[in-house]
């Protein structure tokens, strides 16, 4: 080949040449005694002169010897820090622990299961060291790798939430769930977790999708474990993943989405209106009150639909001042409905239905704008990284 391709191919496709770069890996540990040593002893050999490692392993109480083994490997390797929970608080909190303690300038999760082959974290970290990327996804599905061929309806369901979650934070994720998230730890630091348990997958996705960064998503292999042989998650973290999924996402969505998800809000906030307005009428209450009480029950089930699928509580204004706007809006939604409703009864033909729907629909237009521009505004987010 002649020198000037040679320089042609080096200027085309460069070459990374990576400096010294060190690696926080948080493993969390429940009862992991029959795969911890090897997990430890796997993470240690990708260690050379390029790398060098911290790994912080997180107890969290667990009932068998794990403690013991990483204890007795801590002393072996000054590499290995543990920390250990006085009680058990789930995978997310022995995440957070351990992010805490993380002093490199890149931070991985590795499961001590071993579903997840520590020697792949390498290959995680490359579009990082490269500087293409702020954050690597491993997925499971975006590969040719190795597969354990286990549960088909958790893989349904992990296609469902990764769908759900893309739909809410823009992005074309294939595994939104999986253990494998590699980030830069000033990206990290940006961002304040709170779910203890499994929800703490699309938690962290979401904050992170929320920061705009460079992500990156490289295929890996995967050996699952059935329930008798140890796995944890189960039909209720499935449960509070996809709440999870809503709660860090929806405020945020774009407002298609966040329209849907209130059409869902006002529609069993309406059958809560009608539910005490028919039980209060059943209790011989007069029927103007019985009507503005059912109104003002069915308003505040409706606020506490919103701050806890929906918008972010104190998003704009402190907790008192939020609910002073709120039930502003809620009044100016009342007055609106009843007069739109009067003036649409003024026109030949239009029957009392017919009127109503009109400023339902109406109403609940202004009632959604309302909350997302006055009550819980947030500015957009801002582009995504390129």
């Amino acid at each position: 080949m002649h020198a000037r391709h040679i320089v042609r191919r080096a200027l085309l496709h460069p070459i990374p040449v990576f400096r010294k770069t060190s690696l926080s890996v948080v493993v969390p540990c429940y009862n992991e005694a029959r795969t911890l040593e090897s997990c430890i002893r796997r993470l240690l050999d990708i260690q050379d002169e390029d790398l060098s490692l911290e790994i912080i392993l997180v107890d969290d109480k667990s009932e068998d010897a794990s403690l013991t083994i990483a204890d007795s490997l801590a002393a072996e390797r000054p590499e290995i820090v543990v920390l250990r929970h006085e009680r058990n608080r789930g995978k997310g909190a022995a995440l957070r622990t351990g992010f805490a303690r993380a002093r490199c300038e890149i931070v991985a999760i590795q499961d001590a299961d071993l579903e997840y082959n520590p020697a792949e974290l390498r290959k995680l970290i490359n579009p990082i060291l490269r500087g293409d990327a702020d954050v690597v996804f491993g997925s499971r599905f975006l590969t040719a790798e190795e597969h354990r061929v286990l549960f088909f309806w958790h893989a349904l369901g992990n296609s469902f939430l990764t769908l759900l979650s893309n739909m809410f934070t823009d992005l074309n994720l294939t595994d939104m769930e999986t253990c494998y998230k590699v980030m830069r730890r000033e990206i990290l630091s940006r961002i304040e977790l709170e779910e203890d348990r499994f929800g703490i997958e699309p938690e962290l996705t979401a904050k992170l999708a929320h920061l705009r960064p460079k992500i990156f998503e490289v295929g890996i292999s995967y050996h699952g474990r059935t329930y008798s042989d140890g796995k944890k998650i189960g039909w209720k973290d499935g449960f509070r993943a996809l709440y999870c999924v809503l709660k860090y996402n929806a405020h945020k969505a774009p407002t298609p989405i966040q329209l849907l998800i209130y059409l869902f809000i006002g529609t069993t906030s309406a059958l809560c209106n009608l539910a005490f307005f028919l039980l209060f009428l059943h209790l011989r209450m007069e029927l103007m009150t019985a009507a503005v009480t059912a109104y003002f029950i069915a308003a505040a089930f409706n606020y506490l639909q919103c701050i806890a699928f929906l918008f972010r509580h104190k998003a704009r204004w402190s907790g008192p001042k939020e609910v002073l706007m709120y039930i502003l809006v809620v009044v100016l939604s009342a007055g609106i409905d009843y007069l739109f409703t009067l003036w649409l009864l003024l026109f030949p033909g239009v029957r009392p239905w017919l009127a109503k729907s009109i400023a339902s629909f109406l109403v609940l237009m202004v009632n959604f704008l309302g909350r997302k521009y006055l009550v819980f505004y947030e500015p957009p987010a801002k582009p995504w990284e390129r």
